[in-house]
């Protein structure tokens, strides 16, 4: 479908649009090189979208949450408590609460979140399932974002897990596995495939401590696509052949364990446009501005105000002229009063007009519920699937 037919579709600017097809592909190229053994969920904090979520959890065997606003959503689309994860620091106890009386599992992150859900557990005169979230003592190298390894607000350190399981089991709670999330935005295979196995070797170890057999180990995720020049999309081959490996070590070592793998951004990042249009064209001493409806109070990670130390600019092109002879050197601005706010950077574009529409590829993960959308007042961006 062409682009303007879909902003005509939408009705209005700026929007986000998400695509099934290219989520279906996703997750069958995942299923042709990742062993069937192997339990993929979707982290539902890369794309909250209820529409999206509906449609992945026919899909995948299982969504993690963050929130209980999330778990929530997840509930609403039909997820079955039973695949069902909940992850973060700092849950409040009327989230535990929800967790509890929804049966999902919990990854505890703290003492204080153990001793929170037996006495809920008990007041509910309900299980509370819970697996341990580790901070290991190593990290995944090449992230874009390390979640593990030094000091993090994540997890129990490693060196911890044994007197907080043997509180656990003291304390009668349902104890499943554990959880342990190296990092995020990673395009190396053998960076992935080296914090697997040291995954599985931490897991091995701390399985003896456990008060039941361990059922599952959440081996994370951390799966990157390519943003920049020069970025190669990551290979699946080499870690699906790690993955067997892993699977025929746990079916020795761990045979009572399921082996999940949890991705976010790798699973939608790709199949997602930020759509919004040119409201006028301005030259401010030689160089051209595009000033559109939209930026980074929608898409604050394409203005380079999410974790970039370097700003660099996302694939823009402008999205009803992609083939064209026209051509200049461009910024792409929005309506806020900062100069942060900025889609691209004095990039090679299309000649574009007032009406024009600009397109942000690779907007499918961290885009809208991102983004300080409530900056300034301007309207939400609409988000659409086709």
């Amino acid at each position: 479908m062409a682009l303007p037919r879909i902003a005509e579709r939408v009705g209005r600017t700026p929007f986000y649009v998400y695509d099934r097809k290219r989520l279906a592909a996703r997750i069958a190229s995942l299923r042709e090189h990742v062993p069937a053994q192997i339990h993929l969920h979707y982290a539902m904090k890369a794309n909250p979208m209820p529409a999206v979520v509906a449609w992945m959890a026919t899909r995948v065997d299982g969504l993690d949450v963050a929130s209980a606003s999330e778990l929530k959503v997840a509930l609403d689309a039909g997820a079955a408590p039973g695949n069902v994860s909940f992850a973060g620091p700092g849950k409040q106890e009327s989230e535990l609460r929800q967790a509890v009386a929804a049966g999902v599992l919990v990854n505890v992150e703290s003492p204080r979140e153990v001793a929170l859900l037996a006495r809920l557990s008990s007041s509910l005169r309900l299980p509370a399932r819970v697996a341990v979230r580790v901070n290991p003592d190593f990290e995944l190298k090449s992230s874009g974002m390390k979640m593990s390894g030094g000091p993090k607000q994540f997890g129990v350190d490693a060196e911890a897990v044994p007197e907080l399981l043997q509180e656990i089991g003291r304390l009668r709670l349902v104890f499943e596995g554990f959880h342990i999330f190296s990092g995020s935005q990673n395009l190396s295979a053998a960076s992935i495939c080296e914090a697997q196995q040291q995954t599985m070797d931490l897991a091995i170890r701390l399985a003896q401590h456990a008060p039941a057999p361990v059922r599952i180990v959440n081996v994370g995720g951390g799966f990157g696509i390519p943003y920049f020049p020069r970025e190669q999309a990551l290979d699946l081959a080499p870690i699906g052949a790690n993955l067997r490996g892993l699977v025929e070590r746990a079916r020795r070592e761990l045979p009572d364990a399921r082996l999940v793998v949890e991705l976010g951004r790798y699973l939608v990042g790709e199949a997602g446009l930020y759509v919004c249009r040119v409201v006028e064209r301005k030259i401010s001493r030689g160089q051209v501005f595009l000033v559109t409806d939209g930026g980074l109070h929608h898409h604050l990670a394409a203005s380079g105000n999410f974790g970039q130390v370097l700003r660099k600019n996302y694939p823009v092109v402008i999205g009803n002229r992609v083939v064209g002879n026209e051509r200049e050197v461009a910024s792409v601005v929005g309506p806020l009063c900062t100069p942060l706010d900025l889609l691209a950077d004095r990039m090679d574009l299309a000649k574009a007009e007032a009406g024009d529409l600009v397109a942000v590829f690779q907007s499918g993960a961290y885009g809208a519920s991102a983004s300080p959308q409530a900056f300034l007042s301007h309207p939400a961006a609409v988000e659409v699937l086709v």
